[in-house]
């Protein structure tokens, strides 16, 4: 019923990028989101390197919105590093969000968001009031997506910026293909090697915000990066990029873990990438590079699956995995506060919603061979309301929270780490994602709504719930002030490290949350990682 759904959503998708999505510009406009919706008044105007911008102040926030950073990534400059982006006379209308980039999968965005590929726009929210010179800290956001879908226009800093006195950056990047595709003949014209445009794009933003913050009242020199998902894995991939040295001081780091398996190599990638471009059309390798700059952007989406996805090292732009960097001591060291919800895989695990007794043990058996005694006896279908909410705990524990609490214990041999764990039975999901008669409550993504002023929630949060994103807002806040979420009137949160039983603050609704020592326990880690 879902993968319909989607289906259903991916042809509604391709329908926007067919026509409109393709001739907005610089100019484009989305309807307000719900972070923009109320009374609003014109902000100061801020001066960046492009000219000058007049954003809107509403519910305590300055809100700059659409601002380029990157020239549009389209004809000679698609499959290419992010360009300077034009500058203009006058002052620019910041009211207005950008296109998402253009969408490689379905379900990362509503139907109605425009997407377009003219997309290297990113907003700043601010405090109200905020002048040039305040030095306030600043987080930059890289949304999740898998790295082929979302968006940064619907994370809303407003609230954020507001409680904690933070200045928030949200960016889009290029996707999919267009952001992640390696070939011989675009490694040719590529400093640094083809296949991870999108992070060209991350480290670009992450210079814009050296460049302009100040002017919004930023400090340049304490900036944290942050993100969820493949935000998360970017915010991994960043602290080990040469030309990200610099450009950040903490990290944020949400289900996902950073030393676990390596990228594919940019050899790999570019063997991937000459079957991908034969598939779209683009049969000469001599001529490959100008084919692919002209395909039609529904043939590139079309062939989605046929080429090597995420970030390539082996070139000059990303040489090493984060976990070589680390090993070697040339990664760029940050404070990392990470951490996962407590049943990840209950996302798009619509396959087992009708999974039987016999076939929950069945699937255990086919999934986990010579440990699927174990399995079955650390899971009992006894502890759960149904072999779907038993299977979807076990493989969020077999592929995400184990090897997340591994990966922290790692990072925390050679910086301060701080770990948690979503935990709100109540918890909304994305929507479109809902499973009728399931609980979908702590399921990936989950955290979001609690965070920013999120627009693809699947239902407003209650009074409850909102005690705990104050909460959590206000932790991640005062992390982006000192590298330690710790805050006055907020349950105290401990290191993560060796020597205190490795403690983890569980993020409870209600004013609830609590540090535990039972993590691994309660994950059974002992039968994935033993």
């Amino acid at each position: 019923m879902l993968r319909r759904a989607l289906q259903q959503r991916l042809a509604a998708l391709t329908a926007v990028v067919l026509l409109p999505a393709l001739t907005l510009g610089a100019s484009a406009t989305t309807a307000a989101s719900a972070d923009e919706s109320g009374s609003s008044r014109a902000a100061p105007v801020v001066r960046t390197d492009s000219g000058q911008v007049r954003g809107i102040t509403a519910d305590r926030a300055d809100r700059y919105l659409g601002l380029p950073y990157a020239a549009p990534p389209v004809k000679e400059l698609r499959f290419a590093p992010p360009a300077e982006p034009a500058s203009w006379k006058g002052v620019r209308e910041a009211d207005h969000q950008s296109p998402a980039c253009l969408q490689f999968q379905p379900s990362g965005i509503r139907e109605e968001q425009a997407v377009s590929e003219d997309c290297l726009y990113l907003d700043v929210y601010r405090p109200s009031g905020t002048r040039p010179g305040a030095k306030l800290p600043v987080m930059v956001w890289f949304h999740g997506g898998a790295n082929t879908q979302g968006t940064g226009v619907i994370y809303g800093g407003g609230s954020m910026a507001a409680k904690t006195g933070v200045i928030v950056v949200t960016v889009n990047y290029r996707l999919g293909a267009l952001g992640f595709l390696a070939h011989p003949a675009l490694s040719a014209d590529t400093p640094g090697g083809s296949g991870n445009y999108a992070r060209m794009d991350q480290v670009a933003s992450l210079q814009w915000v050296q460049d302009n913050i100040a002017r919004f009242g930023g400090d340049t020199a304490n900036v944290t990066i942050a993100g969820q998902s493949a935000g998360g894995g970017a915010v991994c991939d960043l602290m080990a990029i040469p030309s990200a040295k610099g450009l950040f001081d903490k990290a944020i780091v949400e289900s996902s873990q950073c030393l676990g398996s390596s990228p594919a190599t940019l050899a790999a990638g570019e063997n991937s990438g000459v079957a991908y471009a034969k598939a779209v059309g683009c049969t000469d390798d001599a001529t490959a590079a100008a084919c692919l700059r002209k395909a039609w952007p529904n043939t590139l989406i079309a062939h989605q699956g046929e080429y090597l996805g995420g970030s390539k090292i082996g070139g000059s732009f990303m040489p090493k995995s984060l976990k070589q960097a680390f090993d070697d001591g040339t990664w760029n060291k940050a404070p990392v506060l990470t951490g996962n919800t407590r049943s990840e895989n209950r996302l798009a695990s619509e396959a087992f919603a009708d999974l039987t007794p016999e076939g929950y043990e069945q699937r255990v058996r086919a999934d986990y061979g010579a440990k699927a005694d174990a399995v079955l006896k650390a899971y009992p279908l006894t502890d759960y309301t149904s072999p779907w909410d038993a299977i979807t705990q076990v493989r969020t524990d077999a592929q995400r929270a184990c090897s997340h609490q591994q990966s922290a214990q790692g990072l925390s041999a050679k910086t301060t780490v701080y770990r948690y764990e979503f935990d709100d039975p109540t918890s909304p999901t994305l929507y479109g994602f809902a499973i009728p008669g399931k609980d979908m409550s702590n399921a990936h993504s989950a955290e979001l709504a609690y965070l920013f002023d999120f627009t693809l929630g699947e239902k407003p949060l209650t009074a409850r719930q909102e005690k705990l994103a104050d909460q959590m807002i206000r932790y991640w806040g005062a992390f982006a002030h000192s590298g330690s979420p710790n805050t006055k009137g907020e349950p105290s949160w401990p290191r993560y490290q060796s020597g205190s039983d490795w403690q983890v603050m569980q993020l409870r609704t209600a004013g609830a949350s609590k540090v535990i020592t039972s993590y691994a326990a309660d994950h059974h880690c002992d039968v994935w990682l033993g």
